[in-house]
């Protein structure tokens, strides 16, 4: 399976590099998910910010938090893939690099959606269930 076929009417929420801790957290907050793509436009990728990003913060800076910026969180270095990736795929980078969220890109580079570990799960789950009927039906034919 492609991941096209799971980012139809799937939104990705963006937020800025400049924006504050409290802003981050709210957005996670309002828009239920687990992390956001940094972008000044919503279409460039400059980094992706995640609560697990914010936890990590915590330990040992709890008195800096308030001053805290998206930039100072935020994964620079960011793993994107197509929407002609595959399911397969995706499942391989995240385990081996133990990462929960994938903006999917177009081929110039702009951000088009996110594709989670809960979806990718999903869509794997789906196609086990399909194999196995079809194994089933020609079993039973």
């Amino acid at each position: 399976m492609k991941v096209a076929a799971l980012i139809p009417g799937k939104r990705v929420e963006s937020i800025s590099e400049s924006a504050t801790l409290h802003d981050l957290v709210n957005a996670l907050n309002i828009h239920h998910v687990g992390a956001l793509v940094v972008s000044p436009d919503g279409k460039k990728v400059d980094g992706i910010v995640s609560e697990r990003d914010v936890v990590r913060a915590m330990p040992g800076k709890l008195d800096e938090i308030a001053s805290m910026r998206v930039r100072d969180l935020m994964t620079s270095e960011v793993i994107t893939c197509s929407p002609d990736s595959t399911v397969a795929e995706l499942m391989t980078v995240m385990t081996e690099r133990r990462i929960r969220h994938i903006p999917v890109v177009d081929g110039t580079g702009d951000l088009i959606s996110i594709v989670s570990i809960g979806d990718v799960v999903k869509a794997y789950i789906s196609d086990l269930q399909s194999e196995q009927k079809a194994l089933s039906d020609y079993l039973n034919s």
